[in-house]
């Protein structure tokens, strides 16, 4: 099974997604994007990463999602085998899966947010995770662990979990894209990483440097010293 997210959020202008899989490494092969294009969830069990990039190389050009995602899966003999969801610019949403997708397999959207997946338990898992996204609190992607964790408390995938990966990205900040590419807790593990890659020093550092809206960014950053041993 793989389930992915995609979301938009209106209020602080960031874009962003989460994913997780019964395999390895879900972060290196589903989730694609950046600020000036979008973002992609290219699955399935037969994924094309290019799907991923192409989709966003249409979107980077004006297209939408819906017709980003419909050019790019239109002319792939082995479409039935593959998925695709798109986020555009604006929040618009598009997806595509194929007639031999493995079930439960599916899309799940709401104004801003498209889920996907397959190989599910069942086709409640998509409701739930989309509901755990809508119904919580806390900062973009905050919400989209939260998505993951109720689509796994709902049943999730029959293997189990191995991989689970985020990436939030915004012209106004650095890129957080952060992956645990095998671990019997995927979950709790990407949460831990989020924990810390949002606090602290690195936190800190991230916040001074280069960014879309400032590329030219240099604020001083001095590092702590730490004892040695």
């Amino acid at each position: 099974m793989t389930i992915s997210i995609l979301a938009y959020d209106a209020e602080t202008g960031a874009y962003g997604g989460a994913a997780t899989t019964g395999s390895l490494c879900v972060g290196g092969w589903v989730l694609r994007g950046d600020a000036e294009s979008g973002l992609s969830a290219a699955q399935g069990s037969l994924p094309s990463t290019l799907w991923g990039t192409g989709v966003l190389a249409r979107m980077r050009g004006g297209q939408g999602a819906e017709a980003a995602v419909a050019e790019t899966v239109g002319g792939d003999a082995g479409r039935a085998h593959r998925q695709l969801a798109a986020l555009d610019l604006g929040g618009g949403t598009g997806h595509f899966t194929g007639a031999d997708s493995i079930p439960a397999a599916g899309a799940r959207g709401a104004p801003g947010v498209i889920v996907t997946g397959n190989l599910l338990s069942g086709s409640g898992v998509l409701d739930a995770c989309l509901k755990g996204y809508l119904d919580s609190r806390g900062s973009l992607a905050e919400r989209l662990l939260a998505a993951l964790e109720a689509a796994r408390a709902s049943g999730g995938d029959s293997r189990g979990l191995l991989s689970a990966a985020l990436l939030v990205v915004a012209r106004d900040a650095a890129p957080l894209s952060l992956r645990v590419d095998y671990s019997e807790t995927p979950l709790s593990d990407l949460a831990r990483l989020h924990a810390r890659a949002t606090s602290g020093d690195y936190a800190e550092w991230a916040r001074l440097v280069p960014t879309l809206e400032a590329p030219e960014r240099a604020e001083p950053y001095s590092a702590p010293i730490r004892p040695a041993g």
